[in-house]
C-alpha cells in the first residue's frame, strides 16, 4: 500500500523530508511513502490529494500544524483526530482500525491526544474566534486542510488520517504582522512581514512567541516522521472507511 502525505507548508514539509519538492508537485520519500507540497488552504490540499491518488495512493494523511481550541492542549501537543467537522458542523468520521493501530503506536514515544478537528477555511487569529469555535464545535484543535483531503479520501474510499501538532494555544492572539503579510495563497511573504515589523516594532515580541512555538509543533512532528514506518505499517485493505 501506498501512504500519501499532503503538506501544506514549507516548514512542515522539512519534518518529513529534505528532499525538495515544488509547490503542487509529489515525491516518494520511501518506497511505500508519497508526499505532496500543497500549499495553503483548502483547495490546494484537495488539489494535492487528489493528485496523490492518480500517483497511486492507496490512503491518505494529512500532516501539519494546527490551532488549538482546547485550553487543555500546548504548543508541541500531537493531536491525532479521531472525528472532523467541518465549516458546516458536519462530522467527518475517521477510519477506526488505522486511528487505533497509529495511536498505540505513536504512544510508545510521544504523547497523542485525540478529540474533534474542526475545519477553518480562514486563518483564525484571535483567542475569542478559537473559544468560540471551541463552544459550537466541540473540536479540540482547527486546521485548513485536513477536511479537504478526508473529503478526498472519501470520495474515492480510502483510509484517511490526520496528524497534527499544535502551534498556537487557544490563548494566544496572532500578532497582527501575520494577517498583513499573508498573500491571496495564504502563505506568509517575508517581505511584506519585515515592512509590517518596521511600521509597528512592537509586534516583535508576539512574533518570537509565535516562533518558539512553531519550533515546539515541528520538533514533534520531527519525531513522529522518524517514526512513521511503524504509525504506516498498518494493512488497512480490511479496515472501515470513510
Amino acid at each position: 500500500m501506498i501512504t500519501g502525505i499532503v503538506v501544506a507548508l514549507p516548514e512542515e514539509l522539512t519534518t518529513l523530508t529534505s528532499k525538495k519538492i515544488d509547490k503542487g508537485r509529489c515525491l516518494f520519500i520511501a518506497d511505500k511513502i508519497l508526499v505532496a507540497y500543497s500549499g495553503a488552504g483548502p483547495i490546494n490540499a484537495q488539489s494535492a490529494a487528489e493528485l496523490l491518488v492518480a500517483e497511486g495512493a492507496t490512503r491518505l494523511i494529512s500532516w501539519g500544524c494546527a490551532a488549538a481550541l482546547s485550553a487543555s492542549l500546548n504548543p508541541g501537543d500531537l493531536i491525532l483526530a479521531d472525528k472532523l467537522i467541518d465549516a458546516g458542523n458536519v462530522e467527518i468520521t475517521i477510519d477506526a482500525n488505522w486511528h487505533s493501530y497509529t495511536k498505540n503506536s505513536l504512544a510508545a514515544f510521544v504523547a497523542v491526544h485525540t478529540g474533534r478537528l474542526a475545519e477553518s477555511t480562514s486563518i483564525v487569529s484571535s483567542s475569542k474566534d478559537k473559544k468560540q469555535l471551541h463552544s459550537i464545535t466541540g473540536a479540540v484543535a482547527l486546521d485548513m486542510e485536513s477536511i479537504a483531503i478526508a473529503r478526498v479520501a472519501r470520495q474515492h474510499t480510502l483510509p484517511f488520517l490526520s496528524i497534527r501538532v499544535i502551534a498556537d494555544p487557544v490563548d494566544m492572539n496572532l500578532p497582527l504582522a501575520i494577517n498583513h503579510s499573508l498573500n491571496e495563497r495564504g502563505e506568509v511573504e517575508l517581505r511584506k512581514l519585515l515592512l509590517f515589523l518596521v511600521l509597528n516594532p512592537a509586534e516583535l515580541p508576539g512574533l518570537i512567541k509565535l516562533g518558539q512555538h512553531f519550533n515546539a509543533a515541528k520538533k514533534t512532528l520531527k519525531l513522529v516522521a522518524k517514526n512513521l514506518d511503524t504509525a504506516t505499517d498498518f494493512n488497512c485493505l480490511n479496515a472501515t472507511t470513510l
